[in-house]
């Protein structure tokens, strides 16, 4: 049985491909302005970079922030759900997922079948997203991909006061003018952002083991700050930011 899982998300689109419950293949692209276009081109080039005919796919299931556009899948699932099934399947003892994307951050409690018991979630406000870094990035004039490597640069992590994206924005161009080091403001912005998911997170009964997904996920500098305010080992999967994708593969396999 042949599968794809879709998820659209604010940023990026990403698409797995499963054989028979096993992963064959993975892509990521970014969403762009139009959701539907980006489903349609996600999946047209996962099919063709792994060479299998429209006709051969069994089933597929859309998820993320755009899965209603996704007008050509067989159904559409929520990301809860999604991320809750592929992390399960990347490491079956996982119990809790925390997952930081674009739009939205989330902490997911999970049985030992992988369901979902309890979740909470941030989708209210840019602060603890990836949003919030790339607006921190630009502000600071540093490619969002070094900021994980030059916090761990850092002395003395400054102080980000403000959770709201744009006052936190504020702080950082003050601090920028009173001539403090970029590594020491990078460091303060992932402990800010670890300070929110932690929040968050601690809204559900955090039980170890715990993961991280999502696009964040890539950035060591958060993933050491949610470690530190949270006081727990964090284990970044494999197929972090694809996990939503092969989540709804698996379940449309089922």
């Amino acid at each position: 049985m042949i599968t794809v899982g879709i998820d659209i998300g604010s940023n990026t689109a990403k698409a797995a491909l499963l054989r028979d419950g096993v992963i064959a293949g993975t892509i990521l692209i970014p969403t762009g302005y139009n959701a539907k276009n980006a489903g349609e081109k996600v999946f047209h080039d996962l099919l063709v970079e792994h060479q299998v005919e429209r006709d051969a796919i069994d089933r597929v299931i859309a998820t993320g922030y755009g899965r209603n556009s996704i007008d050509f899948a067989d159904k559409a699932i929520t990301e809860i759900t999604c991320h809750a099934a592929g992390a399960h399947y990347q490491d079956p003892g996982v119990r809790t997922v925390i997952d930081i994307g674009g739009q939205d951050s989330k902490a997911i409690a999970l049985d030992q079948s992988g369901r979902v018991i309890d979740f909470a979630m941030n989708d209210k406000c840019a602060a603890g997203t990836g949003r919030f870094l790339e607006v921190m990035a630009r502000a600071l004039e540093v490619d969002l991909d070094v900021f994980g490597k030059m916090s761990h640069e850092a002395d003395a992590p400054a102080a980000i006061s403000s959770l709201c994206t744009v006052f936190a924005e504020s702080e950082v161009i003050s601090l920028i003018s009173k001539g403090e080091k970029r590594e020491n403001i990078i460091a303060g912005i992932h402990d800010a952002i670890g300070a929110r998911v932690a929040a968050m997170a601690n809204r559900i009964a955090l039980t170890d083991p715990i993961c991280m997904t999502g696009g964040v996920a890539r950035n060591g500098g958060v993933v050491k700050a949610l470690m530190k305010t949270t006081g727990r080992d964090i284990k970044v999967l494999k197929y972090a930011q694809i996990n939503g994708a092969i989540g709804a593969a698996l379940i449309a396999a089922h």
